[in-house]
């Protein structure tokens, strides 16, 4: 099969002045022209990069507060009742780690494919997809362990125990599907061609920022569970 290699990104200086700086490394934004992908702007808004970092803090500090409820009500309570973690927990952290793998896969292919090196017949937004299937399969998993939970009778108000478990896995996924409303959209921006830089790292730093917390809230359900 021929492929199609397209020609070197053109600047367009009439969009911005040619002294701004996109401070996302010079990979610069797209929109479509003439079917082909070109480069129009130098500049990328902070203003996402700076929305993420606001978000994360507020999530960081809301998993903060219930860490500490958590605690104080564990070593104040007389009725607390451990219980086995659904094993299934385990195999959704593979597939949420996973998928941070396939995200940065996806970063470098579209950052190639919007230098123009790659055939155009090569979708850059295949590896979003899986990283968007994974993050489903995670979703339903934890749907899973809760199911499994609740067959050996642990409900949200069986034990001060098991209520917390319900509610931070829950807040926890919610998050999670939240994230995944960010990689479909990139998906949309980057089939019509205009998706920024800036864009796909904040739902990058996100998407991380939940593995990473994923991992935290299993290491503390483990031992205070």
């Amino acid at each position: 099969m021929a492929t199609t290699v397209h020609q070197p990104p053109q600047i367009d200086s009439g969009r911005l002045p040619e002294t701004s700086h996109s401070g996302n490394g010079g990979w610069r934004n797209l929109v479509p022209e003439d079917g082909d992908l070109r480069v129009v702007q130098h500049y990328s808004p902070p203003a996402s990069s700076t929305a993420i970092w606001v978000v994360l803090f507020a999530i960081t500090m809301m998993f903060a507060a219930l860490t500490s409820a958590l605690v104080v009500r564990k070593g104040a309570s007389l009725d607390w009742r451990h219980f086995t973690l659904p094993s299934i927990l385990y195999f959704n952290t593979v597939l949420l780690l996973v998928s941070s793998v396939t995200l940065e896969v996806s970063r470098r292919r579209v950052a190639t494919f919007m230098g123009g090196l790659r055939s155009q017949s090569e979708s850059p937004a295949r590896w979003l997809y899986v990283t968007l299937f994974l993050g489903l399969l995670f979703v339903a998993g934890q749907y899973i362990a809760w199911l499994q939970l609740s067959a050996q009778g642990v409900f949200l108000a069986t034990n001060p125990s098991s209520s917390f478990f319900y509610v931070l896995t829950a807040a926890h996924a919610l998050h999670v599907l939240g994230g995944l409303a960010g990689i479909v959209y990139v998906i949309r921006k980057l089939s019509k061609s205009v998706l920024r830089r800036s864009t796909l790292d904040a739902t990058a730093r996100y998407w991380h920022f939940m593995d990473v917390l994923w991992v935290y809230l299993l290491l503390l359900l483990w031992m205070k569970l």
